[in-house]
């Protein structure tokens, strides 16, 4: 690796562990002055082997001190809170992952996802109602993936939201240029079965993805563990100490999770990666399969009038059918956010009125156009 950014890993691991010092000298509660030096200690570790390499071109040069702008960071946090001090921590840890295995990929080697689950120690601290921070803002970094009937909740609501607002504004816009309702219902069907479809494919395809990526996870914490068991259970001590426990209960939880191989790797897939080895992120045909079916249902809500009726009464009934089934969607999505039921109702209607609107007015100028 080119010296400067050897030079420039160093300070920001020094920058880390001084920061990581820092903020454990301002908390009162003993488990989490523990964690936060521990991970201190680790950074301290980290920048050793990097003033390592650095010397092996460089032998005179030394230890840098923390910088100017660790510095500004802690008087900003004492003034405006801590939180985004831990935030920027974890960005770096975030990144020392990714070049971690980067890295290792360029030359050869296995990736061991080295310093991921510094994220969940720091996830842990910071859900601990005992730290000195603002809480919730981890939650970008790392996301926890839902159940399988999670992840089916979640495609049907927004597949049959998909359908409904889609078709409504595919059929509102053949319907303002004025075209035959023979014309109406084949566009319609043709935008269902291409929007089902592929709707379900993504949502098999997130899914599938997400899978993946919990197994190669889990693969990635496997080979850690049979590389450098110690540090995997010190680490582990750590996150138990984050949630609360003594140092005494840690040690001895963690001495219990490592008796044997499989009940280490299920410990740290549970505790580290927040992973159920069940599910895996949850079942990729459950999800597009309810993406699918209720793509369709929604998508049928807006055409079906003009089965049977033609003309402005066609319309109106799609109109109105859409809002009602809008407003339903919009209610259900309330079991995702927590919203208000009338405020996501009304707000689902308006967005897709809205949309159907447009596509009207555009459909109107076409036929115009297409008649003159």
């Amino acid at each position: 690796m080119d010296i400067n950014k050897l030079k420039g890993q160093l300070q920001t691991e020094v920058d880390a562990a001084f920061l990581y010092e820092s903020i454990a000298a301002i908390q009162t509660d003993d488990n989490l002055v523990r964690v936060l030096h521990g991970l201190g200690e680790i950074e301290k570790g980290h920048a050793k082997h990097m003033l390592d390499k650095v010397m092996g071109s460089e032998p005179n040069y030394t230890m840098p001190l923390p910088s100017s702008r660790a510095k500004l960071q802690l008087k900003l946090g004492k003034v405006f809170g801590y939180g985004s001090i831990i935030s920027s921590l974890s960005n770096i840890e975030k990144q020392f992952a990714v070049n971690a295995i980067k890295n290792k990929i360029e030359s050869g080697e296995k990736p061991t996802g080295f310093e991921h689950n510094h994220l969940k120690i720091i996830e842990a601290v910071n859900d601990n109602a005992a730290f000195n921070v603002s809480g919730g803002f981890l939650s970008k970094f790392e996301s926890r993936h839902k159940s399988v009937g999670g992840n089916a909740l979640r495609a049907a609501v927004l597949g049959s939201n998909d359908g409904l607002v889609s078709n409504m504004s595919l059929v509102m816009g053949v319907a303002g240029a004025a075209m035959s309702n023979n014309t109406i219902l084949l566009t319609g069907i043709a935008g269902l079965m291409a929007g089902a479809i592929s709707m379900a494919l993504g949502e098999w395809l997130s899914v599938q993805s997400s899978r993946e990526l919990n197994q190669r996870q889990i693969d990635l914490e496997t080979e850690e563990l049979q590389s450098s068991p110690e540090e995997e259970k010190k680490e582990l001590v750590l996150l138990y100490q984050a949630k609360g426990m003594s140092i005494e209960e840690a040690k001895k939880l963690a001495e219990k999770a490592f008796e044997n191989p499989e009940t280490a790797i299920d410990a740290i897939i549970k505790e580290e990666l927040g992973i159920d080895k069940e599910e895996l992120g949850g079942s990729a045909w459950e999800a597009a399969i309810a993406s699918f079916i209720l793509f369709s249902i929604g998508a049928i809500i807006p055409l079906y009038p003009f089965i049977f009726l033609d003309g402005k009464n066609a319309i109106l009934l799609s109109v109105g059918s859409s809002v009602v089934g809008l407003f339903g969607i919009g209610a259900a999505i309330t079991l995702l956010t927590g919203k208000s039921v009338l405020f996501s109702g009304f707000r689902q209607v308006f967005f897709g009125l809205a949309a159907a609107a447009v596509t009207y007015g555009i459909g109107s100028l076409i036929g115009v156009s297409l008649a003159g």
